[in-house]
Parts: structure tokens; sequence; C-alpha cells
């Protein structure tokens, strides 16, 4: 049986840029283009109405930018975002993450990049290149806008953001530590809850600045 495709809302302000990755796209089995916006205001709209499995979103859009939509889109319909950017400065990645995008690729990454990070977003693992995690890592400033809860992580949630860190899926970890993928959900629902964090993306940093995993560890199947 042929598997359902991946379900792609394209949004970006260019429309030779939009059309070129809806034209890239369309020769890929499993993935289909289901819609496109062109710009922030749009994107929103049209993801409240189609529900896609992934947001590819542009950053440097009129009348509402990609970060502004990026935050609507994951926190009032709990859809998943990948940037697609030709922007790579901390005054575009940070927003970007702490919007809530669960992946960030620049658009002179290859073809099979941008293919490989729109399937990782869609399993919901994190496709962030290491370079631009260490920007990320190395130039975030801002304080969290609340602590982290006084209940501290358990010895098993630790276990766990280490291993998502690592850029391991929720299956893989299941196998790793012979419990159930829906055990594994709860501890990083947990995990996130706890750390008042977003997604993998930002648990992986927190991670990293935590000294529980380093750089060549982190997002490291962002590259596989």
């Amino acid at each position: 049986m042929k598997e359902t495709p991946i379900r792609v809302l394209v949004v970006d302000d260019q429309a030779i840029v939009r059309k070129g990755i809806c034209a890239l796209l369309a020769e890929i089995d499993d993935i289909e283009v289901i819609g496109e916006a062109g710009n922030g205001v749009e994107a929103v709209a049209q993801a409240a109405v189609l529900k896609p499995d992934v947001v590819l979103m542009d950053l440097v859009m009129p009348v509402m930018d990609g970060i502004e939509a990026t935050h609507r889109i994951t926190r009032d319909q709990g859809l998943r975002v990948l940037v697609l950017t030709s922007f790579a400065g901390d005054d575009k990645v940070f927003p970007a993450i702490k919007a809530g995008a669960l992946g960030y690729l620049l658009k002179d990454s290859m073809p099979d990049a941008l293919l490989q990070a729109i399937r990782q977003v869609y399993r919901n693992e994190p496709s962030l290149h290491p370079t631009i995690a260490r920007k990320v890592l190395y130039e975030m400033q801002q304080p969290a806008q609340q602590p982290p809860t006084p209940d501290p992580l358990t010895d098993r949630e630790l276990e766990v953001l280490r291993l998502v860190a690592q850029g391991i899926s929720n299956r893989e970890i299941a196998d790793h530590l012979v419990v159930t993928e829906a055990t594994v959900r709860s501890h990083v629902s947990n995990i996130l809850s706890k750390l008042h964090l977003a997604n993998r993306v930002q648990a992986t940093l927190y991670a990293l600045q935590e000294g529980l995993t380093s750089l060549s560890e982190g997002l490291q199947n962002s590259e596989r």
C-alpha cells in the first residue's frame, strides 16, 4: 500500500522561488504541495484551512514576516514549521527557533537537503545544521521568558533529553531504552513542559548550553 505523502504548504513572497520549490517537490513521490502563500498573513490563513504536515516558511516577507507567522502557526495551530531562508544572522535564526520552528535551512542548500529536512520535520525531528546550532548557542543572550520549573528533570528524563539532543527519533529512543514510543513521548512532553521549551530544537540547544551533550553530537542526524 502506498504511503500517504507529506502534505506541504510553501510560503515565500517571491513567486519565482515559490514556483521553483513547488516544481521540485512535485517530482517527489512522498511529498505533495497542497498550497502556497506569499506572506505571513496568507500563510496563517492557509495553514488553518489546509492543516499541512509541514509549513515551508520564508522569513522576510511583506504584511507579516515569517517569524510572526511561525509563532502563530506553531502556537495556535500546533503545526510543524521548517524555515527556508537566505538569512543566517542571529537576528533571524534565534527568533525563528524561539517562535517554534523545528527546522532551519538556507536557500543555497542542495535539493536533497531540503527533501531530507522536510522528512525530518514531518517526523517531528529537528533539522538544524550544526553550523546554525553553533551560531544560536554562542549568540543567544536573551534570558528565558520564564525560569525552569523548580521540579527537576528525573534521571530518565535527562537520559531522554541527551538522546533527543543527538537527533534520535522517538522510535530509536524507545528501542534504546527498551520502552514504548508512548513512554518516550510522555518523557519528551514532560521535559518540554518543565523547561518551558517549545520543541526538540530548543531542547537540543538547552542540552548544549547545560553541557549535557556536545556540538559534535547535537543534531548530528541533521547531516545524515
